[in-house]
Parts: structure tokens; C-alpha cells; sequence
């Protein structure tokens, strides 16, 4: 009697910590880019993350953008080590770029690269929540 308990408790933290959410999903906070920045949620889309625009702000205060609702981060694949590869729109210039992502903890290197990765321009994401 006392192995099944063991083993059911067992079971229940197994499936607990693959219930538990992985290090690139929250909302973070985006680097000022032509003096706007935004707060960006990333969640699952199938079986890789992506992230959408969900608050905006310029000069300090908050402001109705209209990329509220677009998603900036597309599709990026876990990679193993707090490591991503997907793609990134920036909206300074409505490009989309090859998009490379670290996480460590609450912090976030974003990079959008062009010509298979010779040449990158990144930002720092600090999580909100």
C-alpha cells in the first residue's frame, strides 16, 4: 500500500512539472525602438511559442498603437538551453527577420538577422510578468 502512494505522489509531481511553463512564456517588456516600446505576451501556438503586442507606450505613457494585437514574435522553436529560433516582425519598419532568442530568468536577448544570420541587430527583453 504504502509503494502505490509512493508512486502515485510521484506521478503527481511528474505531471506536475510538465504542466509547468516554460521559460520564454509571460509578458515582457520590449526594448524603446524609434521611442516606443511595448509589452509582449508569449504563449504557445502549437508546439513552438509566439508573441503578440499587447500593451504600448511612447514618451513615458501608455498609447493605443495600432500593432496592438499583431504578433511580433512568430513561431519560435525551443532549441534546448534556454534557446529559440523562429521569427521576428519590427514594426519600425514592418519587416519580418530570422529571429534568435535567449532566456536567462527574468531576461531575454532578442535578435532579428538577415543573410543566414551574418548580420543581427538585437534587443533586451526584461519580463513583466
Amino acid at each position: 500500500m504504502k509503494s502505490i502512494m509512493l508512486a502515485a505522489a510521484a506521478l503527481a509531481l511528474s505531471a506536475g512539472a510538465a504542466l509547468a511553463a516554460d521559460p520564454i512564456e509571460g509578458t515582457w517588456k520590449t526594448q524603446p525602438d524609434d521611442g516606443a516600446y511595448a509589452f509582449v505576451k508569449i504563449a504557445p501556438c502549437g508546439a513552438n511559442f509566439c508573441g503578440d503586442i499587447v500593451k504600448t507606450f511612447k514618451g513615458g505613457a501608455e498609447f493605443k498603437s495600432p500593432n496592438i494585437g499583431k504578433q511580433i514574435v512568430i513561431n519560435m522553436a525551443p532549441k534546448g538551453g534556454g534557446k529559440y529560433e523562429g521569427k521576428v516582425w519590427r514594426p519600425a519598419n514592418n519587416k519580418i527577420y530570422m529571429g534568435k532568442i535567449t532566456v536567462q530568468g527574468n531576461a531575454m536577448a532578442l535578435a532579428g538577422c538577415v543573410a543566414g544570420g551574418l548580420f543581427c541587430k538585437s534587443q533586451d527583453w526584461q519580463r513583466v510578468q
